[in-house]
């Protein structure tokens, strides 16, 4: 089975192959020559994962899946939310966004936060949506060289190491895009099982 994976971002590529058994291959957008920059535009996660599940679907007639993630502060009423990606501007850099995020939390006592990952998928003309949460607190300091966004001021619930921290095999397991993709993938072996 091929499914495309709506995103340009080959980390995530990388990550969501190492959950998924062999016989199932996830295409990239690169991969079917799509280079669009796909718009979200909608003011919540699975707005935003259904709006890339849909352009492929569109314009490629292909299986897919897309997600979208945010990073909820508590002590930022859930910013920067649907807006992670780009909470320091259009150019999209972790540098400036956790830069930006820790200067909003400096005087904060309350470092709470969740991560949230969405996931539309569209099959067999059916969108369903998958959900996984990761809670955690946001570090004073960034720390660690794996992983991407916002890993390196993330500490997961459980665990005195941030995401950038922790080997990928870890981070599958307990992060908020693992869980989701573990939905994902039991419906899918639902599926091909019936």
């Amino acid at each position: 089975m091929e499914i495309v994976f709506a995103t340009h971002n080959k980390n995530k590529v990388y990550e969501v192959q190492l959950l998924v058994p062999k016989h199932i291959k996830i295409l990239s957008l690169e991969a079917i020559g799509c280079f669009d920059e796909i718009p979200e535009t909608a003011g919540t996660l699975a707005g935003n994962a259904k709006l890339k599940a849909d352009y492929v679907t569109q314009n490629y007639k292909l299986p897919c899946f897309a997600d979208d993630t945010g990073l909820l502060v508590e002590s930022l009423h859930g910013a920067p939310g649907v807006l992670s990606a780009r909470y320091a501007g259009e150019q999209k850099d972790a540098t400036d966004n956790m830069d930006k995020l820790l200067a909003a939390l400096e005087n904060k006592k309350n470092r709470n936060a969740k991560f949230e990952t969405v996931i539309a998928l569209n099959l067999n003309g059916q969108q369903i949506l998958f959900n996984g949460i990761a809670p955690g607190e946001i570090t004073v300091t960034k720390s660690g060289v794996k992983g991407f966004g916002y890993d390196p001021i993330f500490k997961p619930e459980g665990y005195d190491k941030t995401f950038a921290e922790l080997p990928v095999e870890i981070k599958n397991t307990i992060s908020h895009r693992g869980k989701a993709i573990k939905k994902l993938l039991d419906y899918l072996n639902k599926l091909e099982n019936q």
